[in-house]
Parts: C-alpha cells; structure tokens; sequence
C-alpha cells in the first residue's frame, strides 16, 4: 500500500529485515524448495485483474461477512504463524489484542510461543468477544491431540483448524542453509509443555506424519467445536471433507513451505469452490498483500481472506501498534476497491469479474479474429496505419 508521499511503494519485509537477525527473518520470509510456490502465491495475483461494474448506485457499504455463526467486520482473518516472540518480546498476545482491536478475527497457532489460554487472553482484553480460533497439527498420539483440543475449548477458542498438509516436514532451503533447527534459550513453543508422554514442565517436538480421514472422525468424537480443513487444493479432497462433515475449508498451500511444486493457492481456490457448492464456507490464504488481492479471492469464491507474513511483518516493525495499523489499512484498502467495483457488500463481488491481465478478449478492429464483436469498428490512433 502506498501512501502520498512520492518514491516506491514501502515494502514491509524489507523493513522487517532490519528489525531481525538473518535466520530469524530467513524463518518467515522462507518457502520450500526453491521457493517456486512462495513466489507464486503473490504473482498469481499479479496476473489477474478486476472488471469494475458501474452506475449501480448505493453509497451504504458493509464489508461484514458470516463465517461459522459469527459476523466478522471484513472478509479477513490473521492466519497461524508461528514463534511470533522471534518477531518482537511481546509475541502472541501482541498479534492477539492488535487483530481484536481492528475487529479481525485471528488463528492462534499450535507452534505459538505463548500459550493459547494467554493469546485468547489477550485478545478479550481489547474486545470481549473477539474471534479467535486455534490452528490445530493431529499428532499420533490420541491423547496428546486430545489435550490439546481441551485447552483450546477451555481457553475460549470457537473453532479448530486442523492443518492437513503436513505428512511431512517441508524441506525449508534457507532454515537449512543458516543452520537454524531450534528456539533460542528462553523461547518454546508453549502449547507443547506439559503434555502427555513428556516429563511434567518440558515440551514435546511438532510431529508431523500421515494422518488419515479416521483420524480426523476421531477428532470430531472429541469435541463439538466447528473443524476447519486447512490446506485443501484438491475438489475431490473438497468434496469429501464436506461430506465428513467438515464446517470450513481453507484453500492453502502452507505459505509454500511445504510442496513446492503446489499451485498458488488463488489458483486452487475456484475449483475447490466449485466443488464444495456453498455447503460450508471456503476460507483462502496464501499471497494476499492489499485490499484488490482480498476481492480477487472472493470473487473466485472464498468467503474470507488470511494474512500470515504482513502480520509478522508488521509485529517486527511496530509492535502492537504496527499490526493494528496495518490490519486497519488492509480493511480501508479492501473497502475501497469493493467500491471502485461497484459494490455495496463483498457478495457483489463475482468470478465475471475476473479476468487475466494483457488482452483477456480477441483484439478489435482489422487484426481480429472470427470471434470479434458487431458493432465496434475500428479506429486508428492518431498516427497508425489500417492494416
């Protein structure tokens, strides 16, 4: 986003990287591989443009949406993202009072370093009834998922997003590379401590490993939190989630840490749409920088957009602060293109709109093809020759 002043657009990882050491930084801003689906997570939408519709009157503008029962104030939410106390001292419960203070909803990760009952904490203290929903790794022992889930319910978590993209650790290149494999001293993730199978006060490793769909129905045994499914590409895995009777999906490629060969997770997004017909809300993350990336996903079917990296971003930079501010732009941003497109709420917002950037219809005039349409004759600019 850009403000008055003229130069280049201010780029917030560049700030970032100021603010953090190398590996640190390397940690969030890194993909898997050779980082090809990271960059085409925010290129993808570089290749798509917005068709604006005009005079359709109506200045009163409401970007709410209902997501799971609750109406959230805009269609975006802050992704999971871990060790956040890497990004800035106040970690978590900073991210969690900033997004509740801007009235966007966030998802806590299970790799966070501070507990969830203190982030949803947090978040209660700038708006008791602040969305906060608890990002959820199945682990092969049952009870080691299960006391999980029951600190989620306990803390005050309305849902459970279950990641199930990760049989397997993505290769990160750049964590690689700096040798970076663990916390510093003083640093955990919290809501592994105290857990089953490990000595009282220590934590236990992330595992990640080949759950199945069993698995998953085991999880809904134990709780009556609505289940996300994050990281869905695929319909058919669409499709059958829905009829497991999973309440929402999100269309993720991991922020391309994991598969480096996935699709854009844009890209993705109107097929799975498709395929799950409105059943259950289709969540997106994955590239989304401004305000037009958030109408370019819900107008190819996505009810809600995540941010993951503009949050840390804004947390290393400017603390609390830095997060509410760039949370608040985000939204102002999104409301202004949903009116440059002549809507009024963000379901105005439809996949017509859409269309790939550079000549998206067959040319007018003389050098058109058979499918040209009547009525529009050609006119030479001012010192062009016909043909």
């Amino acid at each position: 986003m850009t403000g008055s002043h003229p130069g280049p657009p201010h780029d917030p990882a560049e700030s970032a990287r100021g603010k953090l050491s190398p590996e640190h930084y390397d940690y969030f801003a890194g993909g898997a591989g050779e980082e090809t689906a990271l960059r085409e997570n925010e290129d993808a939408f570089g290749r798509l443009a917005l068709l604006p519709r005009v005079l359709r009157g109506g200045g009163d503008r409401d970007t709410r949406v209902s997501v799971l029962g609750r109406d959230w104030p805009a269609p975006l939410f802050v992704s999971p993202t871990a060790f956040h106390r890497l990004a800035h001292p106040d970690g978590e419960p900073a991210t969690a009072r900033a997004a509740a203070a801007a009235g966007v909803p966030l998802v806590t990760g299970m790799a966070a370093t501070t507990a969830v009952t203190d982030v949803v904490a947090a978040a209660r203290e700038a708006d008791p009834g602040a969305v906060v929903w608890f990002q959820l790794y199945l682990q092969p022992e049952h009870e080691v998922t299960a006391e999980l889930v029951l600190r989620a319910e306990r803390a005050g978590c309305s849902a459970l997003v279950v990641t199930v993209d990760s049989p397997v650790f993505g290769t990160r290149t750049r964590d690689l590379r700096n040798g970076f494999h663990d916390l510093p001293s003083g640093l955990a993730a919290e809501n592994m401590r105290d857990l089953p199978g490990a000595p009282p006060g220590t934590t236990r490793d992330i595992a990640m490993w080949p759950a199945g769909w069993d698995d998953l129905a085991r999880l809904r045994e134990l709780t009556d939190l609505p289940l996300v499914l994050k990281g869905v590409l695929h319909p058919e895995d669409a499709r059958i989630a829905v009829d497991r009777g999973v309440d929402a999906l999100v269309v993720s490629n991991h922020g391309g840490r994991q598969l480096d060969a996935a699709p854009a997770s844009v890209e993705a997004l109107p097929a799975v749409a498709e395929a799950v017909a409105g059943r259950v809300p289709v969540l997106m993350d994955g590239g989304a920088r401004r305000g037009a990336d958030i109408a370019l996903a819900l107008a190819l079917g996505a009810r809600a957009v995540g941010v993951g990296r503009p949050v840390l971003w804004a947390l290393a930079t400017g603390g609390e602060d830095g997060v509410r501010e760039a949370l608040t732009a985000l939204r102002e941003d999104f409301e202004q293109v949903l009116a440059l497109c002549g809507g009024r709420r963000p379901q105005d917002l439809t996949a017509d709109q859409v269309v790939p950037r550079g000549l998206p219809y067959p040319p007018y005039g003389l050098a058109a093809g058979p499918g040209t349409p009547r009525g529009l004759p050609y006119r030479p600019r001012r010192g062009e020759r016909a043909w």
